[in-house]
């Protein structure tokens, strides 16, 4: 590659030394190309049987794969049904590093288009409760429709700047990542617009708004949490400096080794200063990676027991008479459509649905908010927790992402599809299924549901939302 910046070439000759022969050779290498598998859709120990692709472990990340482009997984049906998620394998190290456990209240504070927020429920495993934010509304769009096709719960999707966040939830949260806008030169083998818009001038401009970021996130974080902060560039001034300058303004936050907990195997190494040692570089000239820096650091004191906006019960009312009268028609779908106790299993989300009970009514939308999520009054919400259907002439209609949270395992009637006959679904056409089926019947792919279909006299009619269908 002979069109990197002269500056960065420079900085960069400096910066790494003797090593910055490889690094410059890494340009000439293939990008990385990697998958997460989503605990919430698939089984891990079964991808290497099920998935028809070339797949080896990364290292850093237990649900992340090395994968080849060119057998094009962003394609496959289980792609669309949300078993996996397209990530470059550096940036998996983020949420590996974070350490999510269900039962965490989490932010992802700059979370489009969704890697970052999908890694981290597929760990909390419906328990918990999961704030995504993204400060512009067409990328918050994306981060919503990432969220939804990997059938999440328990995650509520922003259009908030950092600042409004902090009003809405101080000292709120037990972990936060700021995965910040940077200046992306870790993009510079995949994307030749980051190249162009790269300069001296938007590393300072974006480490500027970097502090503001993280000043906006410690106004946020419970004493005791724990604040991620990652980039995909390898300026100083964006990450072991931003480091140091927090520490700095900060002290009552340490930064804690994130040998204690990842394998130290994994090929990775820490900062490259003494301070920053114990936070994290990935080097695109010392693994299968773009490169990503990434700093995990603890705030004093000790996490409270629970948040005083949840009663003991952990439930809500409904207190309209409107949002009572959905909940009546959404009820009767339930019994008729949904089995009535979960599967044995680590996950399910119809345990999800039993164990919370705050429906909230937007219109004649129906969404189900985890209920550890305070009020939204005030909030610019894109996707207010699980959208479970539309209230439509005195009948519930089930939502696209109702279907896409159940597994077939948990209604009555799925109709489970060939990959021909799945293709065919996704792209909106009318499907055999059983003769016996009537009504809202689940379509599935390989045990992951697709979406709903309509089912009468041996015909689904295609439920599958026009905005998504693949095109032939």
């Amino acid at each position: 590659m002979t069109n990197l910046p002269d500056d960065f070439i420079s900085r960069m000759k400096e910066q790494l030394g003797s090593e910055a022969d490889a690094f410059f050779a890494s340009y000439q290498q293939p990008k990385a190309y990697g998958l997460r598998i989503n605990p919430l859709k698939y089984q891990q120990e079964d991808c290497n049987k099920n998935l028809p692709f070339t797949l080896t472990p990364v290292a850093w990340a237990k649900e992340g794969f090395y994968a080849v482009s060119e057998e094009h997984p962003g394609r496959h049906p289980l792609h669309e049904g949300g078993a996996y998620y397209i990530q470059e394998p550096s940036a998996m190290s983020v949420v590996s590093l974070l350490a999510p456990e269900p039962g965490d209240i989490i932010c992802d504070l700059c979370a489009a288009p969704g890697g970052k927020s999908t890694q981290i429920a597929g760990r909390l495993l419906g328990e918990g409760l999961l704030v995504s934010n993204e400060i512009f509304s067409a990328r918050a769009k994306i981060l919503s429709q990432n969220v939804e096709r990997c059938g999440v719960g328990n995650c509520v999707v922003c259009n908030e700047p950092p600042d409004r966040m902090a009003e809405h939830f101080p000292l709120f949260f037990h972990k936060i990542v700021v995965d910040a806008p940077c200046s992306g030169e870790g993009m510079f083998r995949k994307d030749e617009m980051a190249i162009q818009e790269w300069s001296p001038e938007q590393v300072a401009v974006c480490a500027s708004r970097q502090k503001m970021i993280l000043e906006c996130a410690d106004r946020m974080l419970a004493p005791g949490g724990v604040l991620v902060y990652s980039t995909c560039t390898f300026a100083p001034e964006e990450d072991e400096e931003m480091i140091t300058w927090f520490l700095e303004e900060y002290p009552d936050y340490q930064l804690e080794d994130w040998r204690q907990i990842l394998p130290d195997d994994c090929g990775l190494e820490g900062g490259q200063t003494p301070e920053t040692q114990k936070a994290l570089r990935l080097w695109p000239h010392k693994l299968q990676g773009e490169g990503h820096f990434v700093a995990r650091l603890r705030k004093s004191g000790a996490l409270p027991s629970a948040h005083g906006h949840i009663d003991k019960k952990g439930k809500k009312k409904s207190a309209t008479k409107k949002t009572q009268n959905t909940l009546e028609d959404y009820e009767i779908f339930c019994k008729q459509f949904l089995q009535k106790e979960p599967a044995d299993a680590a996950y399910s989300i119809l345990r999800y649905l039993s164990e919370n009970a705050s429906y909230q009514y937007f219109g004649n939308e129906l969404y189900l908010l985890p209920r550890q999520m305070p009020s939204v009054q005030g909030l610019k919400v894109v996707r207010a927790g699980l959208h479970l259907g539309t209230l439509k002439k005195n009948r519930f209609e089930p939502a696209h992402a109702l279907a896409k949270a159940l597994a077939p395992k948990d209604v009555m009637q799925c109709q489970e599809c060939d990959y021909e006959t799945a293709l065919r679904y996704l792209k909106g056409e009318t499907i055999p299924c059983d003769t016996t089926f009537r009504s809202w019947t689940l379509v599935s792919y390989d045990g992951v549901s697709l979406g709903w279909g309509k089912a009468q006299n041996g015909i689904l009619k295609n439920h599958y939302p026009k905005g998504l269908r693949i095109m032939a």
